[in-house]
């Protein structure tokens, strides 16, 4: 890696913990646009496991205060159910389409909310809560995108920032966990990510400790608006082609 991938390398991870560190989320989309001309694909998807832990892993312990962890059992307890489901069907669905279907959904979603006032929260309950786990590990093991489906949820749900990432967050990172150790059980890791990541560690925790205190700064609507548009970037780079 010369000089200036290097810096672009970086740069990638020093924006995808501000990112995450701001949002809780959208760590991987934002590194992936850098990384994926500079690294092959498999060792950004195995980076931004690796990475993610980190971030979600420090979010987590940013808002510790306002974890209930019955809360969120069910949406892990469905990821654990979606995520092999997903993985096992890597092989029999176009990955194109869906991204494609995906990308599409997430434009509509996050355009329309932004458009029109915020309205009345969505109920929901254990149930509800087990079935977004589930879809939120399917997506994750069919796209790696292990935190759109129950961010959107509790978009829908509404309730304080703190609250939300709280929910969403815990989420993502057991997602990760479970994408390590499937990773780890297929062999996947290497000599190589792992000093790529050394590289990459000090950039990303700068960027996530930038990206916290920014976060304390939001009120509970800038924070909304803030989401919104990180999943409407989300839904973009879906549709957008792959090189």
């Amino acid at each position: 890696m010369d000089g200036l991938n290097l810096a672009l390398f970086l740069a990638a991870a020093f924006f995808g913990g501000l990112t995450s560190g701001v949002s809780g989320f959208a760590m991987g989309l934002v590194v992936s646009g850098v990384w994926l001309h500079i690294i092959s694909p498999g060792q950004n998807a195995l980076l931004i496991v690796l990475c993610g832990l980190v971030t979600q892993g420090s979010g987590i312990w940013r808002v510790r205060h306002a974890v209930n962890w019955r809360t969120v059992a069910p949406f892990i307890i469905g990821g654990a159910i979606g995520v092999p489901i997903g993985t096992a069907l890597l092989t029999s669905v176009d990955q194109g389409t869906l991204r494609l279907t995906i990308g599409v959904l997430l434009v509509l979603y996050s355009l329309y909310n932004l458009i029109k006032p915020a309205v009345k929260p969505v109920q929901g309950g254990v149930t509800a809560d087990l079935g977004v786990g589930v879809a939120n590990g399917l997506i994750g093991g069919l796209t790696g995108l292990g935190g759109i489906a129950v961010t959107i949820w509790c978009q829908l749900r509404g309730g304080p920032k703190d609250a939300q990432r709280a929910i969403f967050q815990p989420v993502m990172f057991a997602t990760f966990v479970m994408s390590a150790i499937s990773l780890a059980v297929a062999h996947a890791f290497s000599i190589e990510t792992f000093k790529l990541y050394a590289l990459a560690l000090p950039a990303l925790v700068v960027g996530i400790w930038c990206g916290l205190k920014l976060y304390g700064k939001l009120n509970d609507a800038a924070f909304r608006k803030m989401i919104l548009l990180l999943l409407l970037f989300s839904g973009l780079a879906l549709i957008a082609p792959m090189r």
